[in-house]
């Protein structure tokens, strides 16, 4: 009885030192993300609260759990306007932008540090996802307002890559455990295979959810309070259903919920209110449960490799990205050379670490992750108003504060 109270009140405690800890970040100009992690680091085994924390397979569990409530209320509230308007460019970038950080970063490790190719590419996949959540966060609070095709293709990219960087996350991690493609049952072919059958059937599940949804809320009056519950409960049956049956479970949500949030409907207002509030706790937990998996002490000796490979990320391989992805999208330099910079790591990255480090392959890669995600934030988020002013890419007004109820961006 005494554990059960302790843990209630240590999550409790948790939650609102980060909420306090994110009022003092706006304060500050401090990256919000950084905050989050920071409040779980120092609840840790090497801080002040010195919680040991190292059950990985519940991380993952959790952090897929919140990753499902984000990028669902990132799709419902994403109008369907800005969507279609951004498809093509943000396709590219999620899909074409992916394989090319992933191969440059590969590239890089293997040239200056002599990594093995197959943990060289799965290196590059864990970080080659974008967090738009920090992005937008900060650009509210410089006071820089982005023309609406860039910030509509930034929005979208970070709402639909996230799929592509667990699918080659997992399929680099299956090769390393498979000794190779010879070694796998279906050889080579099974690649194109798989990626084939996991963005076609979390395709397929995410409108075909989306339209169930919709039609549900059309025909069926349940009680007010119980709506949003009944939403997000379809959400997470959708993302489970695409993943038992071999699909996106992230894209399939993602979809599901861009449909569900342009459609008009009598609950759709307390939904999406719900859904904020969902999102953000969703947020905070991944992050503090993130942070409270990070021993510092234990990042020392990784901190060469990853400065290395954060450098080849935002100075080669996401400029490399862009450029190629939007090559024939009408973008001019400036915006190229902006979203380029805007390409921040956030949580998928260190999420997705998780992946080799549950299998069993041997490697370092929740450390490296971190210290990369780390330099992302603090290097680009404290720069990312001197270049947007620099090379003149939007508006510049005075600086705003977010509202604490504002809707977070998707954070992968």
């Amino acid at each position: 009885m005494d554990s059960t109270n302790q843990l209630i009140f240590f999550c409790g405690l948790l939650l609102c030192a980060a909420i306090f800890a994110s009022f003092l970040s706006r304060r500050i100009g401090a990256p919000l993300l950084v905050t989050f992690l920071g409040v779980g680091i120092l609840f840790g085994e090497d801080g002040p609260g010195g919680i040991v924390f190292n059950d990985v397979p519940l991380s993952y569990l959790a952090c897929s759990f919140a990753l499902a409530v984000i990028l669902y209320d990132g799709g419902i509230h994403t109008p369907m306007k800005n969507f279609r308007q951004a498809l093509r460019p943000a396709v590219f970038l999620s899909s074409v932008g992916v394989l090319v950080t992933t191969s440059i970063v590969a590239l890089g490790m293997w040239g200056f540090l002599g990594t093995d190719p197959l943990y060289a590419l799965l290196f590059g996949s864990l970080v080659a996802a974008t967090d738009a959540a920090a992005v937008f966060l900060l650009l509210r609070q410089q006071g820089i307002k982005l023309k609406p095709m860039v910030a509509n293709t930034l929005e979208v990219e970070s709402g639909i890559n996230d799929p592509m960087a667990i699918f080659l996350a997992l399929t680099f991690t299956s090769l390393i455990l498979a000794g190779g493609f010879a070694g796998m049952e279906r050889g080579v072919w099974s690649v194109p295979v798989g990626f084939v059958q996991q963005f076609g059937i979390g395709a397929a599940l995410g409108i075909a959810g989306g339209r169930m949804l919709t039609f549900f809320y059309d025909r069926v009056a349940l009680e007010l309070g119980l709506n949003p519950i009944f939403a997000l409960a379809s959400g997470l049956l959708i993302f489970g259903a695409a993943n038992i049956l071999g699909g996106s479970g992230f894209l399939a949500v993602y979809l599901a919920g861009l449909i569900l949030g342009n459609h008009a409907y009598r609950a759709k207002q307390v939904v999406k209110q719900f859904m904020d509030g969902m999102a953000w706790l969703a947020q905070l937990a991944m992050l503090l449960i993130l942070g409270l998996l990070v021993t510092p002490s234990k990042l020392i000796a990784d901190i060469p490799e990853a400065l290395l490979i954060s450098a080849i990320l935002i100075f080669v391989a996401r400029p490399a990205a862009v450029f190629i992805s939007l090559a024939f999208e009408g973008f001019s330099w400036r915006d190229k050379l902006f979203m380029s910079w805007v390409g921040l790591r956030g949580a998928i990255p260190i999420y997705l670490a998780i992946i080799p480090v549950l299998l069993g392959v041997p490697g370092n890669f929740f450390n490296i992750a971190f210290l990369v995600v780390l330099v992302s934030l603090v290097l680009q988020s404290t720069t990312v108003g001197i270049v947007g002013r620099l090379l003149k890419v939007g508006e510049v007004q005075g600086p705003e504060t977010a509202e604490p109820g504002a809707p977070p961006a998707t954070p992968a």
